[in-house]
């Protein structure tokens, strides 16, 4: 009897043990099926706007290839660039850090400090063949900060085409792909960052409406202007978009063709938001709010829409572990989102995922002493909230300067021209060049536009209360220096973008600034 129970109890702990590990196994399944090594293609445009593709319902811009890939993987619509100002942005996707934490790096157009560790050149030391073709990390300088060549790997942009108009770059982005494969050894698998030009200014002026563009199609944002001349530059900007598109669409076609697609996670998304007054080097949503699309064969389920938020510190782990790298980027505030990759489920999958980071420091010259205009937000899905930590500087650049500085890299806009002229584009003008209160609260929901401040408005004193405490602990743990201290550092770095402008007797107009590529640390000692 003894003998029985013994043998009866073996059997219950076998048999036991046999469903633990089916469940084990079967709870494990969504991380066992990942491909190993997969292929890794990085799309980003340069100066694109949610919610510019069709995918997202836009009628003025027709994006199919970027559809498709929405379509036969995961559309998102929470992806908010790290900053509005592409060097600091592609810094932050590069290494998973948010731009406080990059020193120079997150700055416009300086260094790319070799402290910091590039995803890139991780995946590269773990066997994947790594190369780029167009923009990478730029503009800036890499070389005088110890990298043998740029973060994002080696270039690949010899072969040229002619671009339908002058506005777009001759770079032949697909076949630098082709050639870029063709140095690849057997099953070796690959990352590859295809940084197009396009949407950037400037544009051939009228192209759009050239290729068959009506203007009655554009959607004129409520910041801009609605006349026909910002109409013509919409789709202008629009066309521009297409031609991304249409090489990503090229670049698909050849990776099916060989076999290659369902094994190559494809990320498409921009560095920040489009070339025009009030969204690019603005906090503001049109600044920060980007596209992305993501597919990658069977192994996440298609046709999904994603609310969950993604910074752009969040690339560069959720690269690593899709190769099965462990973490090594030194202290990364980003965090993998592969478990919402992997999610069969739409909407939003990871609860602690409500909120974006973004920031800028410096972009180009237009203050004396080179003076950046500092901000840092937080965008969750109702409110934007916005810190401008020197609300005493003109945001747009000082009056004498602005316009060979900021500004005039984002217009061809009426609002320049009539603002003597029309009451409604002189207030767009003053929303963009006025300076601005220390705190900012904008209803994205009611106006995605961000016209309208309610930071001083009783009704939203709890919101702007619990934001500010939000941001200001996120910036704290990340050690913030405009938060925790010495925050002029930030002006103190140097930019490598010829300064150029004199008075009329030949004077700079930017006194106690060093010179071009030289730090300028006399602003540390100002407060």
């Amino acid at each position: 009897m003894k003998n029985k129970l013994s043998r009866t109890i073996v059997k219950l702990i076998v048999i036991s043990a046999f469903f633990i590990v089916v469940w084990l196994l079967y709870s494990n399944c969504s991380k066992d099926k990942i491909v190993k090594h997969p292929n890794i293609l990085f799309v980003i445009s340069d100066d694109q706007s949610y919610p510019h593709a069709s995918a997202y319902e836009c009628k003025f811009v027709n994006t199919p290839a970027f559809d498709r890939v929405a379509s036969e993987g995961i559309l998102f619509d929470n992806c908010f660039a790290a900053s509005p100002s592409c060097s600091p942005s592609r810094a932050a996707i590069l290494t998973g850090k948010n731009i406080w934490q990059l020193e120079e790096a997150g700055s416009h157009i300086s260094y790319f400090p070799r402290k910091f560790t590039s995803f890139t050149e991780v995946l590269e030391k773990n066997g994947y063949l790594v190369g780029y073709t167009g923009k990478p990390w730029a503009p800036g300088n890499w070389r005088d900060s110890g990298w043998d060549k740029n973060p994002v790997g080696t270039a690949y942009s010899d072969l040229k085409n002619t671009p339908p108009t002058s506005g777009i770059s001759d770079i032949d982005y697909t076949a630098n792909f082709v050639d870029f494969l063709s140095n690849r050894t057997e099953s070796q698998p690959f990352f590859f960052w295809c940084g197009m030009f396009e949407p950037h200014r400037g544009y051939e002026k009228g192209s759009g409406l050239k290729a068959g563009k009506k203007l009655e199609d554009a959607e004129v944002p409520t910041f801009l202007l609605d006349d026909d001349i910002t109409r013509m530059d919409l789709l202008d900007y629009a066309l521009e978009i297409e031609w991304f598109d249409s090489h990503l669409g090229k670049i698909i076609n050849f990776l099916e063709k060989t076999g290659e697609l369902d094994n190559t996670v494809i990320v498409v998304t921009s560095d920040n938001g489009m070339p025009f007054p009030r969204a690019k080097i603005q906090l503001y949503e049109f600044g920060i709010h980007v596209p992305l699309a993501i597919r990658w064969g069977d192994q996440i389920k298609p046709k999904r829409n994603v609310s969950d938020f993604i910074g752009f510190n969040d690339f560069a782990p959720t690269f690593l572990e899709i190769a099965g790298i462990s973490d090594s980027l030194n202290n990364a505030s980003g965090k993998s989102f592969l478990d919402v990759l992997l999610s069969e489920k739409s909407g939003r999958i990871d609860q602690t995922r409500t909120f974006a980071l973004s920031g800028k420091e410096r972009h180009n010259y237009s203050r004396a002493n080179n003076l950046g205009y500092p901000i840092r937000g937080i965008r969750t899905d109702t409110f934007l909230y916005l810190r401008n930590f020197e609300p005493d500087r003109w945001p747009a650049g000082d009056p004498d300067l602005f316009l060979d500085g900021e500004l005039n890299k984002l217009s061809g806009i009426t609002i320049l021209n009539k603002k003597e002229v029309n009451t409604k584009a002189n207030k767009l003008f003053h929303l963009m060049v006025d300076k601005r209160p220390s705190e900012e609260l904008y209803n994205i929901v009611d106006d995605p536009g961000c016209i309208h401040n309610l930071s001083d408005n009783p009704d939203f004193s709890t919101q702007l209360k619990q934001l500010r405490i939000k941001l200001e602990g996120e910036l704290t743990w990340q050690s913030d220096p405009r938060v925790v201290g010495n925050g002029n550092v930030f002006d103190s770095y140097p930019t490598f973008k010829p300064i150029q402008l004199f008075d009329k007797n030949g004077k700079s107009l930017f006194p106690g600034f060093a010179a071009y590529g030289e730090y300028n640390e006399s602003v540390l000692y100002d407060k």
